[in-house]
């Protein structure tokens, strides 16, 4: 292609080019600014829309209320961290009585990976914070509660304070200073596992968690 050429197609773009009149002006998004009750209802709404399960509890009473929830769905056993933010919570709650017995293991993953995999009926982790306006979760996986726990046993709890129950996630970056330093594996998650296939026909727990099941201290 010659120069000429070059410059006669160029010139013709520009003239074909659209154009925009009027003033440029700013657009203000306006976030929302809910109170703790209405948060609270949004947060629910949002994730029962998606089959997710939303129960409310008392900070000191909370354990009773997972206890009945794995009774109710006939959970063998519960996969928590002992050195978690919620271990000695839940140890302190539980008995030789229960149906549901309780599961640790702190071995690197590749060491009872099977057992995890096909032995494990939940895991019970805790959450950094979470979103009313999405109806989101955020998790920081930790050497203690890793990622593999929200993502591989059928059934996922997650015991949420509503102190960390935000606005939306711009909120939650501001007020949690997410500029200051970040896991390498934060996770959002607003819904239990779905997918669906070229037909659309939706299908849950294919890459994760059947059930999702949200306890929120109120």
């Amino acid at each position: 292609m010659t120069n000429k050429t070059r410059d006669t197609i160029l010139q013709r773009l520009r003239h074909t080019q659209p154009s925009f009149d009027g003033q440029h002006q700013t657009v203000r998004i306006k976030n929302p600014e809910w109170p703790i009750k209405e948060r609270i209802v949004q947060f629910k709404t949002m994730l029962e829309s998606v089959r997710a399960e939303v129960h409310l509890a008392h900070p000191e009473g909370w354990t009773d209320t997972l206890k009945s929830l794995a009774k109710k769905k006939q959970l063998n056993n519960l996969l928590y961290a002992k050195k978690g933010p919620l271990g000695k919570t839940i140890e302190a709650s539980w008995d030789n009585t229960e149906q549901t017995v309780l599961v640790n293991d702190e071995r690197p993953i590749g060491e009872w990976k099977e057992s995890l995999f096909f032995h494990i009926d939940a895991a019970v982790t805790s959450s950094r914070a979470a979103i009313a306006e999405t109806g989101s979760l955020v998790l920081w996986p930790t050497e203690y509660e890793p990622r593999s726990w929200s993502l591989v046993p059928p059934v996922h709890f997650v015991v949420l304070d509503v102190n960390k129950l935000f606005n939306t996630f711009a909120e939650v970056v501001e007020h949690e200073q997410w500029q200051q330093g970040m896991p390498s594996n934060a996770l959002l998650i607003s819904g239990p596992s779905k997918s669906a296939d070229i037909e659309q026909t939706l299908a849950y727990g294919v890459h994760g968690p059947t059930d999702l099941i949200v306890i929120v201290l109120t």
